[in-house]
């Protein structure tokens, strides 16, 4: 046990600082993630037939609904941007920003954090923005659907998993984090509103396949061969069917990275005070949230100490691509590179921390 901890330290060591350090690897996510999660489990001892099945047949629903929805997308895009560009005519950027961050954060908990993120990158790939802007709407938004999917158990696999183990009814989860959530989701889109008033607008490239209005879908894909964080391309069946594969290998590597760290949370984080528990789910930025959640949440725990474990998981999850389902996706639709992602969601995160810190435990 004291190796599967300490190799378990250094693998998590390796998957935070490796896309930072690495242009290779930061191409090559989902793949580098894969090789980190089957080195986990071995490190740990917990590969065996019952994972394998558990970690090829979890990614299922999740690829499922990412490759119907892009088929569905792919022939709707032109209705699509001529909705958005008659909505942005009437209430202008800004206004229609904030309203859709708004709508699609609250209403992940009943569409799912998934087809709530599908949405997003399809209003968002039809928008005439300039490259940061869009990056800062995009995880403002994530940031919301992230939050928003918690607050019933068909939201995200969070939500099922600690409503099951706290043996509560559909609604409890409303109760309990409701009133810290919702107030955050209005806040990410009135932030989202601020980036997107006044932005310049990006002009389509030449030849583009973007609807009308639309910023244009962006170079083709490089040389690391259409990795989830490669540079956006013009839609077809192909990138459909490669941006499923690539979400399904994600998800097995972030289920067998959560099996493979469940030494180290068993051994450091199961019954530490709420207050600690809080900073440390940081680590949901890099691992599945769900996994810790099976881990922390007991049905023994005050309505503050779920509070505190749950609302530092589900706001530290959207500061990295890995940390959850939405950023997977809208990074890899939209060709969003890991140091660009964690360039504007750390201090977003980092910001919510505290204030939500505040609001917990300093009355």
């Amino acid at each position: 046990m004291p190796f599967a901890i300490a190799a378990n330290l250094v693998i998590l060591a390796v998957v935070l600082a490796g896309p930072f350090l690495s242009h290779r690897v930061e191409r090559n996510l989902e793949g580098f993630l894969f090789v980190m999660g089957l080195g986990s489990a071995l490190a740990s001892g917990a590969l065996s037939a019952p994972l394998a099945r558990e970690a090829l047949r979890h990614p299922l629903p999740i690829t499922a609904a990412v490759f119907v929805f892009g088929l569905l997308f792919l022939w709707a895009r032109t209705h699509v941007g001529q909705a958005v560009g008659w909505a942005q005519a009437r209430i202008g950027l800004g206004p229609l920003v904030a309203v859709t961050v708004m709508v699609l954060g609250l209403a992940s908990s009943v569409i799912t954090a998934i087809i709530a993120s599908l949405v997003l990158v399809e209003f968002i790939s039809v928008l005439p923005l300039r490259r940061d802007v869009e990056t800062r709407i995009v995880v403002l938004a994530c940031f919301a659907i992230g939050l928003g999917a918690a607050l019933t158990p068909v939201g995200e696999p969070l939500s099922t998993i600690a409503t099951a183990k706290l043996r509560q009814d559909f609604w409890f989860l409303l109760r309990l984090l409701g009133p810290y959530v919702v107030p955050g989701v209005v806040v990410l889109g009135l932030l989202a509103r601020a980036a997107g008033a006044g932005a310049p607008a990006a002009s389509p490239a030449p030849g583009s396949a973007a609807a009308p209005g639309g910023r244009g879908a962006a170079a083709p894909v490089g040389a690391s061969g259409g990795s989830l964080t490669a540079s956006p391309v013009v839609e077809s069946l192909r990138t459909v069917v490669a941006r499923a594969a690539r979400v399904y290998v994600f998800v097995v590597a972030l289920t067998l990275l959560g099996e493979g760290f469940r030494p180290v949370i068993e051994t450091y984080v199961i019954g530490l005070d709420a207050r600690l528990l809080y900073w440390i789910n940081m680590i949901s930025a890099v691992l599945d949230n769900a996994t810790l959640t099976a881990a922390e949440v007991d049905r023994r725990m005050q309505p503050q100490q779920v509070q505190a474990v749950l609302m530092g998981l589900l706001v530290s999850g959207g500061m990295l691509i890995p940390g959850n389902i939405p950023n997977i996706v809208a990074a890899g639709r939209l060709g969003i590179g890991s140091r660009q992602w964690a360039r504007v969601a750390v201090p977003i995160g980092a910001a919510l921390l505290v204030l939500y810190y505040i609001v917990l435990f300093l009355p």
